[in-house]
């Protein structure tokens, strides 16, 4: 786009810090710049919900020139499920009120001790639900690169956000791809990093251990030094990952020597996959070919009533998540706000009793032991990231007849793809390395092995110089 080397929000995270660090930009003008984007764009694209301007405007104000931390001055955003300190949270839902926490979550203290600036939080589904961002509570967000398409979700207005220029970095968490699936549909990178690796406090963890945290952005150097910021131990947490051979960062810029590559078109319930998706990942697969390494076609055996199985332990764990905020407002709460699906769940998981939830835990704790000795055999598989380019807005909504119920299983069609790597505990990635014939964005995902960030970075950094992404741009931002 004209004047895109000169527009300091159209520069990576990275860059912007250095921006900063030199002195070249103050972080008042990096954050004004970011306030003021947001201030033309959102009412269109909707990817926030609320901005924090004058606590933005203050602690950019502080930053000098030379600040050494790695995202000094950089605005961003945070996904509005996850904590904030002095910041309205909303969790996507009526019921929440104007609740506002008196911590930050670990996840955004760690960032905000990195430099960054929080700007303000980005809208989410009710409770993260679906992969979409549709919450009645406020309006839709829209996909920057075609206004009538969904973002993705649930952080799909972190993505947009992203994607529309507002922020170059935004928070995300991912329970089911909800950082993947996003990051898909709006042309971006999306790393889900290992169970364990960044932590949840100070909420608990739930029992399942599926969501984690993460951020989507244009770079793989953003993604990699964000996860160096956001990893580490909390006290109390119930699971941790090793420690890494040397930062992320780092191993975004290594090559990653020759890998066994398996890779796949097909999910494990044989939902129809879109052309575009599946020569998406075909096309991938040439291109690691190229590159040196060891590509063929093979997948996990994954029995389909996965499927099943996961549904029951989300529906589950939604229902703890209302249940948990209830208590935290006790007599502000009222069940009557909740959106039709979110009651049914709620009702759902109330039948549910502890020996069957645990049960089909320990059932697909058994499956994942066995989907993983595939990686005796392989370093990464590679599947498309979803089933299609991103949906219309509305496409999930519950068709004549239907129960709310069934917008899980429209979802499932969407996204069969992403959550089992949650189940497994194992960290995935999402590239942008495909347009549709249409130009809308279609991503890849690679899938590493326990623990193997650093491989999956490293793979990365070598894709994205030999197919360049950074620099494309949605229409929003380019007319």
């Amino acid at each position: 786009m004209a004047g895109h080397s000169e527009d300091p929000l159209a520069k990576s995270a990275l860059e912007q810090a250095e921006l900063v660090r030199s002195g070249e930009l103050s972080a008042s003008e990096l954050v004004d710049a970011s306030l003021a984007a947001i201030e033309e764009r959102n009412d269109r694209i909707g990817a926030f919900v609320r901005t924090s301007a004058e606590r933005a405007r203050a602690e950019a104000a502080a930053i000098e020139a030379g600040d050494s931390r790695p995202f000094a001055g950089v605005p961003i955003a945070i996904k509005d499920l996850t904590a904030t300190e002095g910041i309205q949270t909303s969790f996507g839902t009526r019921i929440s009120g104007d609740f506002t926490p008196p911590v930050d979550a670990s996840v955004v203290r760690r960032l905000r001790a990195a430099g960054a600036i929080v700007v303000g939080k980005t809208n989410t589904p009710e409770l993260g639900i679906l992969p979409v961002t549709e919450p009645e509570r406020f309006a839709p967000s829209r996909n920057p690169w075609d206004e009538t398409r969904t973002p993705g979700g649930s952080s799909g207005g972190s993505s947009a956000a992203v994607a529309a220029g507002m922020v170059s970095i935004a928070h995300g968490n991912d329970g089911g791809g909800s950082i993947r699936i996003p990051a898909s549909c709006c042309g971006l990178v999306g790393l889900k990093p290992s169970r364990g690796r960044i932590s949840e406090a100070p909420t608990p963890n739930e029992p399942s251990g599926i969501v984690t945290q993460g951020v989507l952005t244009h770079t793989v150097a953003d993604s990699a030094a964000a996860l160096d910021a956001m990893a580490g131990y909390e006290p109390g947490d119930p699971y941790w990952a090793p420690e890494p051979s040397t930062s992320f960062a780092d191993a975004a810029r290594r090559e990653p020597g020759k890998l066994r590559v398996a890779f796949t078109t097909k999910p494990a319930n044989d939902v129809a996959v879109d052309e575009e998706c599946a020569s998406a990942a075909r096309d991938a697969a040439a291109t690691l070919e190229s590159l040196g390494h060891d590509v063929e076609e093979a997948a996990p055996d994954s029995d389909p009533a996965f499927v099943q199985s996961f549904i029951r332990i989300w529906i589950s764990e939604i229902g703890s998540s209302v249940k948990g905020l209830e208590l935290l407002l006790g007599e502000q709460a009222d069940r009557g706000q909740l959106e039709p699906l979110t009651r049914q769940m709620l009702e759902l998981a109330e039948q549910t009793n502890v020996t069957d939830y645990w049960l089909a835990l320990a059932q697909l704790r058994m499956a994942m032991r066995q989907l993983l000795t595939f990686w005796q055999s392989y370093d990464v598989l590679l599947t498309p990231t979803l089933a299609t380019p991103p949906t219309p807005l509305g496409a999930l909504q519950p068709r004549d007849g239907e129960e709310p119920l069934a917008m899980l299983n429209h979802a499932g069609d969407f996204v069969p793809f992403t959550p089992v790597w949650n189940m497994t505990g194992q960290p995935a990635i999402s590239l942008p390395l495909h347009q549709s014939a249409d130009g809308l964005p279609v991503g890849v995902q690679f899938v590493g092995p326990p623990a193997g960030e650093e491989l999956l970075l490293s793979l990365a950094g070598q894709l994205e110089q030999a197919v360049p992404w950074a620099e494309r741009r949605a229409a929003t931002i380019t007319a």
